[in-house]
C-alpha cells in the first residue's frame, strides 16, 4: 500500500516563511515522489491561511451583506398582499416622463400610494420592537400618518387650500368612521361568542382632544355667520385661526407627555392571558430605519403627483374634487392604520385598535392641521381653520357619534356597522358635492419663505 510521509512532521513558523525546500513525497514502490517541496502538513496549514486570506473575507462579507439585503428585500416588498401594487410605482414615474395623460398619472401614483403607506406601517413595527410598545405606537401613528402630512405639504406648496383642507378632514373621517368601524365590526364578527372590551380612559382622552379640536374649527365657521362676509372679518378669522393654531399646538405637546411620562400605564396596551406567542422583529432596527427612510422619499414623489393631477382627473372621470380628496386620498393614506386596527380587532386586542385610530385622528386634527396653518404662515399664504358649514358639520357630528360610541368600555359588531354607514352616507354626500374650479386656490401665491 502507498504510503505518506515526510522528514518534518511540523513546520516551525519561523521558517514558514522562508524558502526552505522539504523533502517530501509519497513511497511509491520504495520511491520518493516529491511534491512542490512541501509536507501534507504545509499543504493543510497553507489551506487553513488562505481561509482567513483578506480577500477571502471580503468577498464572504460581501455575500452576507447580499443575502442580508435580499432577505430584507423579500420581508419589505413582497412580505404584503398589496406587493401586487409595487409595479404602479415605476409606471407612475414613467407616466410622467413621457407626459402620459394627467388621470394616468393620477391613478397610478394613488395605487403606488397603497402599498407605501402599508409598509410604512410594518417598518414602524418592526422599529418599535427595539423602542418599546408606547414609543412605537406613537411612532407608528406619526409614520402612518406622513401620506397625509406630505400631500397636505405639497397642496399647500402649490397653493390648492381646498384640497389640504378636504384631504385632511377626510383623513380624521376616515379614521373614525372607516378605520374605527370597520375594526369593530370584523372584531365584532371575529368575537361573537366572548363581550369585547377596552379601557375607556384612552378613549376618553381622545375624545376630549377631538372635541377641542372640534372647537377651534367651529369658532372660524361662527364667527363668519356672525360678522358677515367681508375682508375685515376675513383677516380676524384668519388670526383666530392662527391663535387657536397655536393652543392645538400646545394641547398636543401636553398630550404627547401626558401619554409618554406621567399617565403612560393608561396607553399600555392590556395582554390577555391567551395572548399568541410573542412577535419578534424579522429586520434589525438600522435595516428598518433605511427602507422607512427610502420609502417616505418616494411617497414625497408620488404625492406631488396626486396633488399635481387630481383636478385633471376630476375633469376625465367627472367626479368631484371634494370626493377625491375626502374619501379616496384618506382610503389611501390610511390603509396602514385600517390594516393594523382591522388585525387587532381580530384577535380582541381592542385597546390597540381604538389606539390606532383615535390616536391617528386626534395626531390630524391637533397637529397635522394646526401645523398646515402654522406653515402657511411662515409662507405667506392665507389657511384658516374655517371649513365652510358642510365640512364641520360632517366633522362635528363625527366626533359626537364616534364619542357617544365608545362611552361604555364595550364594543360589538353593530357599533362597528352604524360607524360604517355613517361613513357610507358622508361619502355620498360629498360624491353629489360640487366644488367650483376657482375655489380651489384661495390662498396667496407662494413668494418665499420670508418675503412680505
Amino acid at each position: 500500500m502507498d504510503q505518506y510521509y515526510s522528514q518534518a512532521d511540523r513546520v516551525s513558523p519561523d521558517l514558514e516563511n522562508e524558502d526552505v525546500n522539504y523533502k517530501v513525497g509519497f513511497s511509491i514502490n520504495n520511491k520518493e515522489v516529491c511534491v512542490n517541496g512541501k509536507t501534507p502538513q504545509n499543504i493543510s496549514s497553507s489551506i487553513l491561511r488562505n481561509k482567513s486570506d483578506p480577500m477571502l473575507v471580503s468577498s464572504s462579507a460581501r455575500f452576507q451583506m447580499l443575502w442580508h439585503f435580499l432577505t430584507n428585500l423579500q420581508e419589505v416588498i413582497l412580505g404584503t398582499k398589496l406587493a401586487v401594487l409595487f409595479p404602479a410605482i415605476p409606471l407612475a414615474i414613467a407616466a410622467d416622463y413621457y407626459k402620459f395623460g394627467r388621470p394616468w398619472i393620477f391613478a397610478l401614483s394613488l395605487l403606488g400610494l397603497t402599498p407605501l403607506a402599508e409598509r410604512v406601517s410594518f417598518l414602524t413595527e418592526q422599529i418599535a420592537y427595539f423602542t418599546g410598545p408606547t414609543v412605537g405606537g406613537l411612532l407608528n401613528a406619526t409614520c402612518g400618518n406622513a401620506t397625509e402630512l406630505i400631500i397636505a405639504l405639497f397642496a399647500l406648496y402649490q397653493n390648492k387650500i381646498h384640497v389640504l383642507k378636504y384631504s385632511l378632514l377626510g383623513s380624521i373621517l376616515s379614521n373614525l368612521l372607516l378605520v374605527l368601524g370597520t375594526s369593530l365590526l370584523c372584531g365584532g364578527l371575529a368575537n361573537l361568542k366572548r363581550e369585547q372590551r377596552y379601557d375607556r380612559k384612552q378613549a376618553d382622552v381622545n375624545s376630549l382632544l377631538l372635541l377641542l379640536g372640534l372647537l377651534c374649527h367651529m369658532l372660524p365657521l361662527m364667527f363668519r355667520y356672525a360678522i358677515g362676509e367681508g375682508t375685515a372679518t376675513a383677516c380676524s378669522i384668519l388670526q383666530l385661526s392662527r391663535v387657536s393654531s397655536i393652543v392645538m399646538l400646545i394641547a398636543y405637546v401636553a398630550y404627547i407627555f401626558f401619554q409618554l411620562k406621567t399617565h403612560r400605564q393608561l396607553f399600555d396596551a392590556q395582554e390577555e392571558e391567551d395572548d399568541d406567542e410573542e412577535e419578534k422583529a424579522v429586520i434589525g432596527f438600522w435595516s428598518a430605519f433605511t427602507w422607512l427612510a427610502g420609502m417616505t422619499i418616494i411617497i414625497a414623489l408620488l404625492s406631488e403627483y396626486v396633488v399635481g393631477t387630481i383636478e385633471a382627473a376630476s375633469d376625465s372621470w367627472g367626479i368631484s374634487v371634494s370626493f377625491i380628496s375626502i374619501i379616496l386620498l384618506p382610503i389611501v393614506g390610511n390603509a396602514a392604520e385600517h390594516a393594523g386596527s382591522i388585525i387587532f380587532a381580530f384577535k380582541n386586542k381592542l385597546d390597540i385598535s381604538l389606539g390606532v385610530a383615535l390616536g391617528s385622528a386626534s395626531q390630524i386634527s391637533m397637529f397635522v392641521v394646526p401645523l398646515c396653518v402654522i406653515v402657511a404662515w411662515t409662507m405667506h399664504i392665507r389657511m384658516d381653520l374655517d371649513f365652510s358649514l358642510l365640512e364641520t358639520g360632517s366633522l362635528a357630528f363625527t366626533i359626537i357619534i364616534t364619542a357617544f360610541t365608545l362611552q361604555d368600555g364595550t364594543s360589538h359588531y353593530m357599533k362597528g356597522m352604524l360607524l360604517f354607514l355613517c361613513y357610507i352616507v358622508i361619502a355620498a354626500c360629498f360624491f353629489v358635492h360640487k366644488i367650483p374650479q376657482n375655489q380651489i386656490s384661495e390662498g396667496k401665491p407662494f413668494t418665499g419663505l420670508f418675503s412680505a
